[in-house]
């Protein structure tokens, strides 16, 4: 699965609006889910993975067993992405890279293959048209009262501690109404660190499922107060399940340029 969260467009400190998903491209109009692929790589790789790795599950009896919900997790490894599906009691989607489904003879076939097994969706990453694209997709997905898990760190954590949320997450759950449920991962990083090719079978993890989160006391998703706040709450939520230490700040990459520390360092809303 991807290791970086799609970048949102980001509101200028003025801004107290939320830009409103435009129509996506035709071939992404309609999210492709629950195919055979998946229902095959669910009944496959599921047992498969809880006979290998024994994950340490709590909480799954808190997950709403049907309606549209929302997964937000902390985020340490390429593997977050195959934990949560394994260990949730129903079917959860993610977005992927687009590339991960381009690929051409057999080994394309390969990912494409297990991608769509585990419940990705293929969606171009970027800013700009490609963020509401995104954001779009997961709305449709949500409408259709299907399980999205997103990161609201944005990208992995490579020191293990837990950074700041971007609101994105609490955009689309107060948009919809959707119910956030949060997770906390534990030992995914020393399963399979960042960089590393292939998992190790000598650690164990655990997925900790918290109580479902209305957000909508926050006010509308118009509001930039609002969505900060939810987004606040969420992260409160995944840091009481995973118990990693505070970053306080923002998982970004380095800034390049006088320009861009410029930007990083003045207040704005980080979507």
């Amino acid at each position: 699965m991807t290791s970086e969260q799609f970048v949102e467009p980001e509101s200028s400190p003025e801004d107290t609006s939320s830009p409103e998903p435009t129509s996506s491209p035709e071939d992404a109009s309609k999210p492709r889910h629950a195919g055979f692929a998946y229902r095959l790589g669910r009944g496959l790789i599921t047992p498969l993975a809880r006979l290998v790795y024994r994950p340490k599950i709590e909480g799954r009896e808190k997950v709403p067993q049907s309606g549209a919900v929302i997964f937000a997790s902390n985020h340490l490894s390429f593997i977050d992405s195959i934990a949560i599906p394994v260990a949730a009691p129903r079917p959860v989607h993610f977005l992927a890279k687009s590339s991960y489904f381009e690929g051409t003879g057999f080994k394309g076939w390969v990912s494409r293959t297990f991608f769509q097994s585990i419940g990705a969706i293929p969606v171009r990453r970027g800013a700009g048209q490609a963020a509401l694209d995104a954001l779009d997709l997961q709305r449709q997905l949500l409408d259709e009262g299907l399980a999205v898990a997103l990161y609201p760190e944005g990208t992995r954590s490579t020191d293990g501690r837990l950074y700041k949320g971007r609101t994105g997450v609490a955009f689309l759950a107060l948009q919809t109404g959707a119910p956030v449920v949060p997770v906390g991962l534990v030992g995914t990083n020393k399963v399979m660190p960042v960089g590393a090719k292939v998992p190790t079978l000598s650690e164990r993890i655990t997925v900790r499922f918290g109580d479902p989160l209305d957000l909508s006391p926050h006010g509308p998703a118009t509001s930039g107060r609002a969505r900060r706040l939810a987004t606040d709450e969420i992260m409160a939520a995944i840091h009481a399940l995973s118990g990693q230490e505070l970053a306080g700040a923002y998982n970004e990459a380095p800034a390049q340029g006088a320009i861009e520390k410029i930007k990083q360092a003045l207040p704005h809303e980080r979507r």
